[in-house]
């Protein structure tokens, strides 16, 4: 990996409480002025970020294990994508794709699909973010099929939009009163390995989805199959081995449409490029966004040119879809993924991180599971000597991080996971930093 030069001081540095006056300050003119449904993870102010920390507006400099939720793997002020934005907006910030076309369009999409698994004829479109993605997915799925249903999978998340809460299973605080959602959605039982009965395979946690799709949905009927590789909101939960491949081969033998969803652990986040490769499944259409384009907004669907190019000449698109700012910024990001090698790296912190995880989790005796891939790590929470999830002690060492200065995201369907999403160019002694944190705050709290 080429030498990552770094603009701020990598390390974690509080000079208040925190919050600070300053961010104190700006939430309550944040309550005078934005909605209360839009939260928050932390209650500091950012004014600076790089590498793998994030400084807020009272000076403290927080090591950031949250990336803004996975789109920051190249940092937030990655100096080539900072230039390559600055270049475009010289040029021009917009023309629409859809009247004025452009180069970096072009050449986002040939990326891609040199990127994406399968080396079949590929098509790309590109829009603002992942729900956008995944909706355009379902919509090319539903027209190149003639048919209407849709599979979804327990502890999934796909988004925020009406189809996309469809999609998602969690109720609160995604879906809750926001209904009635789109019809002709059918979720099924995924395979979380460890909450599924003892012994339960990869493949026969597959066959389970499937018997059920065939009796309660009937293949005919069938559009498209959406999973995320490893899911994300969901609690990080990583399939058994085979479980993805076997629907693969099903979906395909059926004429239904596989769609990986890989808007959380696309681009090098989990040690590969796409987390499909780690089992080398080639999905029909793969949804990007979040680490694509090193912070701007972009998202994008790669698929089977076949699929894509059935739908007629303007059924695709948006006004912002593809704007040429953001396209600028996602060569700019691919070109440091590259140059940094961030494949490796997320292995190497995988590497790094996994081990330590583990042997706290040997140690302190709440810790039911830890799992994850590369960069994408989660540890669930769990009351001592039962599976029974601990919501509150999550909660709680989170907040106890960011008194001390890092910050740490929780997920899961039940509220019980940490999940470590670093920048892929977070230093070695920065995450040792954190880790460190993290295992004083566990073993504190126990």
């Amino acid at each position: 990996m080429n030498d990552i030069q770094y603009r701020l001081p990598q390390k974690r540095a509080l000079v208040t409480e925190l919050p600070g006056p300053k961010s104190a300050a700006l939430t309550a003119r944040r309550r005078a002025t934005v909605a209360a449904g839009v939260g928050s993870s932390v209650p500091v102010y950012a004014a600076d970020a790089d590498g793998g920390v994030v400084v807020d507006v009272d000076g403290n400099s927080l090591i950031d294990l949250g990336s803004g939720i996975a789109v920051t793997s190249v940092g937030a002020s990655d100096p080539a994508v900072a230039e390559a934005v600055r270049e475009q907006v010289g040029h021009f910030t917009h023309t629409c794709f859809m009247v004025t076309p452009y180069e970096g369009y072009v050449r986002v999409a040939e990326e891609l699909a040199a990127l994406t698994p399968g080396d079949h004829e590929k098509r790309t479109v590109l829009f603002n973010s992942g729900a956008e993605a995944v909706e355009n997915a379902i919509k090319v799925a539903r027209l190149a099929t003639g048919r209407d249903a849709v599979v979804a999978f327990d502890h999934a998340y796909h988004g925020r939009t009406n189809l996309t809460m469809a999609l998602t299973a969690k109720s609160m605080p995604y879906k809750a009163h926001f209904g009635p959602f789109a019809p002709e959605v059918y979720r099924l039982p995924m395979s979380y390995p460890y909450r599924d009965q003892d012994g339960l395979t990869g493949e026969q946690a597959a066959q389970r989805a499937i018997s059920q799709m065939e009796k309660q949905i009937g293949a005919d009927s069938l559009a498209a199959i959406i999973i995320e590789p490893i899911q994300g909101e969901g609690g990080f939960i990583v399939p058994a081995e085979g479980f993805l491949p076997t629907l693969v081969n099903w979906a395909r033998a059926n004429g239904v449409v596989f769609i990986a969803d890989e808007v959380q652990t696309g681009f090098s986040r989990t040690g590969a490029w796409f987390a499909c490769e780690h089992e080398e499944i080639v999905p029909d259409i793969i949804t990007m966004a979040k680490g694509m384009a090193g912070g701007m907004p972009l998202s994008a669907i790669t698929g089977r040119a076949e699929l894509l190019d059935k739908v007629h000449p303007g059924g695709l698109g948006g006004t912002y879809g593809g704007n040429p700012v953001a396209c600028a910024a996602a060569l700019a990001a691919i070109d440091s993924m590259r140059n940094f090698d961030l494949p490796a790296r997320a292995q190497h912190i995988g590497d790094l991180a996994l081990p330590r995880l583990k042997a706290l989790a040997a140690d302190v005796g709440v810790i039911g599971d830890v799992r994850g891939r590369g960069a994408m790590l989660a540890m669930e929470f769990v009351k001592p000597g039962t599976d029974e999830p601990d919501a509150e002690l999550t909660k709680a060492i989170a907040a106890h991080a960011l008194e001390q200065g890092v910050i740490l995201l929780t997920c899961g369907t039940y509220g019980n996971v940490i999940r470590l999403l670093p920048p892929l160019v977070i230093s070695d002694d920065l995450l040792d930093d954190a880790l460190t944190v993290i295992e004083q705050i566990v073993r504190s709290l126990v």
